[in-house]
């Protein structure tokens, strides 16, 4: 709605004129119903990198009465911009006239929440900035506000360079150049310590932070499974004047922790014979990732065995139905797991057919 003549108060605009100051008896701005006011954006987030600020927030979807919202006209984003010189911690909060970014549908054709988003490259080096939100539903409907989010915007360091990741078993390690210099070529020197903030995404989704940032230029993480891809970026935190001032972004990696270690060696092999065959049997395994077992046969006049075959976890009995007769022959086993490739066990003690 465009208005052409009125005065902005707490909430709204109030128009001059007789619609509400005229003979409908209103003295001040009518209060809306219950049923159109949204509720407050509670999740009102934001990031920082040497680009500038993007904020998110959630379409609120229910009104204070509980009702389903199914449009937002629009939204006011308030900020206040303080010098860290002047910051006052018990002063109130110098907030502005707020910005109007358009509304929309609360929800997406999946019926997914949409997210409102915000950015501006527009930020003053040494300044502390706030910013909070209202909703609206129509032009004399908003909401209350929304939390506060707050940072100190400073010239940020540069990006970490060079990010490598080394997998093994059950661990991603992660390796990257420290980072000495701002964004505009100064070294950092006396300016501020450099912290390192590690972000991970499984399978290429959101990224979540990796507890607080490291002061190394290396990190370990063991929260993975094998076999899963995950993706990993990390950004230069710098400490200024008491505060933490977010930098530049690496590159993206991605990689799959590998499972390297072997099955449990089987015990309890025994070989029986059993008319011109022979029967190798053995203990199952207890352990959960045991794909199944290779069995091996060597003779007597052998050095090292030979594979005969493989059978599933499930069973732990090899019929040898191409026995050499009047030999001795020997029989071992071992394990593998579900890898890919397998890891394979060491070998069982071999067991013999006794004459």
């Amino acid at each position: 709605m465009k208005i052409k003549s009125g005065v902005r108060v707490a909430g709204g605009f109030l128009l001059a004129g007789s619609l509400f100051l005229g003979g409908c008896g209103y003295k001040n701005q009518p209060v809306p119903p219950d049923s159109v006011v949204p509720v407050a954006v509670n999740d009102l987030r934001y990031a920082v990198n040497e680009k500038g600020l993007t904020l998110n927030w959630s379409y609120p979807v229910k009104t204070i009465a509980g009702t389903d919202i199914q449009a937002i006209s629009s939204f006011d984003l308030f900020r206040a911009v303080v010098s860290l010189e002047d910051y006052c911690g018990t002063c109130p909060v110098p907030f502005g006239e707020p910005m109007e970014l358009p509304g929309g549908v609360t929800e997406d054709e999946t019926k997914k929440v949409r997210q409102a988003e915000y950015t501006s490259a527009l930020l003053r080096s040494g300044h502390m900035y706030f910013f909070k939100v209202r909703s609206r539903t129509s032009w004399w409907s908003d909401s209350d506000d929304s939390n506060i989010v707050s940072f100190v915007w400073h010239v940020p360091a540069k990006a970490p360079a060079n990010l490598m990741a080394e997998a093994k078993d059950g661990l991603i390690s992660l390796a990257w150049q420290p980072v000495t210099s701002l964004i505009d070529d100064r070294k950092i020197g006396d300016m501020g310590a450099i912290t390192y903030q590690v972000m991970r995404s499984l399978g290429g989704g959101k990224f979540a932070s990796l507890g607080k940032p490291v002061a190394d230029a290396t990190y370990q993480d063991s929260q993975v499974i094998n076999g899963k891809k995950y993706f990993y970026k990390v950004q230069s935190v710098m400490s200024f004047d008491g505060n933490s001032v977010a930098g530049g972004v690496s590159e993206t990696i991605d990689i799959s922790p590998i499972d390297s270690t072997p099955p449990i060696t089987p015990t309890g092999v025994t070989a029986i014979q059993s008319g011109s065959e022979n029967k190798i049997i053995w203990n199952k395994s207890n352990e959960k990732d045991v794909a199944g077992y290779r069995v091996y046969r060597r003779l007597a006049s052998e050095d090292k065995p030979v594979l005969l075959g493989e059978v599933k976890s499930i069973y732990t009995l090899y019929v040898d139905k191409n026995a050499p007769q009047g030999k001795r022959v020997y029989y071992s086993v071992s394990a593998i797991d579900q890898a890919s490739p397998a890891n394979e066990s060491s070998l069982s003690r071999e067991a013999t057919i006794r004459d």
